[in-house]
């Protein structure tokens, strides 16, 4: 299982949201690069950042420390937040950005999330926010009316590869990953590869997640509240 670091910009600067609320957030560092460059020396080479100015605001205004972090650390990095059409997600992946995330595109423009998965299948990853078994979306204000299992088997028609899933109400909590959501994803879609977020709050979450077979892991604020290292998260990630 491959462990991703997770950092979240909000005007410039490192932090973490409760359970997507804008209202309770945490600052963890007002460095960008250098919360970057800890992850590098501890040996990881991908993270996981999302814009929540860019979610909020539809514009990706944390680009330029994006951009810093790839250019001067080498690290390759997946990215979500503000990404509404074909031509956001095409712009960033020419920025040098190795993945896009897209979450509310894939259900409110679904045209052009079909066009990204047909032009840039292994770059294109589906955020796939859970809210009570439904797709949430539009900041999780919103839910879809198709099932999860109509919605991927239907994009695995179209190219998809890969899935961030996060169970919002674990997000950013500490209170353990809904192992038992990602392990019947897995199963249902085996050929899937799964980036397993939210809730992470100990070593043995993500022994547990490797044991289930889950591919991916990305890990925030666990590691922010120094409830497991950067030497644990590597002990597991490969």
């Amino acid at each position: 299982m491959k462990v991703i670091p997770a950092i979240d910009l909000l005007n410039g600067q490192c932090v973490r949201l409760h359970k997507g609320s804008y209202q309770e957030v945490t600052v963890y560092h007002e460095s960008p690069l250098e919360q970057a460059r800890s992850f590098k020396e501890a040996g990881f080479d991908h993270i996981h950042i999302v814009d929540l100015n860019g979610a909020k605001e539809g514009r990706f205004v944390n680009l330029p420390h994006i951009k810093q972090i790839i250019t001067e650390l080498g690290i390759s990095v997946q990215t979500g937040g503000g990404i509404r059409t074909f031509e956001d997600a095409e712009f960033l992946l020419k920025q040098g950005l190795s993945k896009v995330i897209c979450s509310s595109m894939a259900i409110k423009n679904e045209p052009d999330w079909i066009k990204l998965l047909e032009h840039f299948p292994e770059q294109a990853i589906l955020g796939m926010d859970l809210k009570d078994g439904q797709i949430a979306y539009a900041g999780w204000l919103e839910t879809a009316e198709e099932s999860v299992d109509s919605f991927v088997t239907r994009m695995l028609e179209k190219g998809l590869s890969e899935i961030l899933c996060t169970d919002i109400s674990k997000d950013g909590t500490l209170a353990g990953p809904n192992q038992k959501l990602y392990e019947e994803l897995k199963s249902r879609f085996p050929e899937i590869r799964l980036i397993a977020s939210g809730g992470v709050s100990s070593l043995e979450d993500l022994q547990k997640l490797d044991a289930a077979g889950i591919d991916a892991v990305v890990v925030g604020k666990a590691y922010y509240e120094n409830r497991i290292t950067l030497e644990e998260m590597r002990s597991i990630s490969n």
